[in-house]
């Protein structure tokens, strides 16, 4: 049986929480429970809401959840940019994040369409 754990994109967003931890441990401590807080409940989200969705049996119900998650990737893609501009992340790691959060973006999407008949919207 195929559970969450077997889809890339599960995987690759659980990467991308580690990594996210990992950078956001060197920002300011006056961001603990800013930014920080925020970026690592967004990132926590991707992989929570898939795994989610894929627990509910129903693809009408995975595609929900896999919107919402879709919805975080954004949220964190935002934070990401603010995070460069306020020089809290090196070029490489910015880089990275937003790579790796691309890519995901880009898996949400395909399945999402191949689970609601190539329909993107709900």
């Amino acid at each position: 049986m195929v559970t969450h754990k077997d889809l890339i994109v599960w995987k690759k967003a659980m990467l991308l929480v580690t990594l996210l931890y990992q950078l956001t441990k060197s920002f300011p401590k006056d961001e603990l429970y800013g930014l920080v807080a925020q970026m690592r409940r967004a990132a926590v989200s991707i992989p929570s809401n898939i795994a989610e969705g894929h627990g509910r049996c129903s693809d009408k119900e995975l595609v929900r959840f896999l919107f919402i998650s879709l919805g975080s990737s954004s949220e964190l893609e935002t934070q990401i940019i603010i995070s460069n501009n306020l020089n809290f992340l090196s070029n490489e790691d910015y880089l990275k994040l937003l790579k790796l959060n691309e890519e995901i973006r880009k898996m949400l999407v395909a399945l999402i369409r191949k689970k609601n008949n190539g329909v993107m919207n709900q």
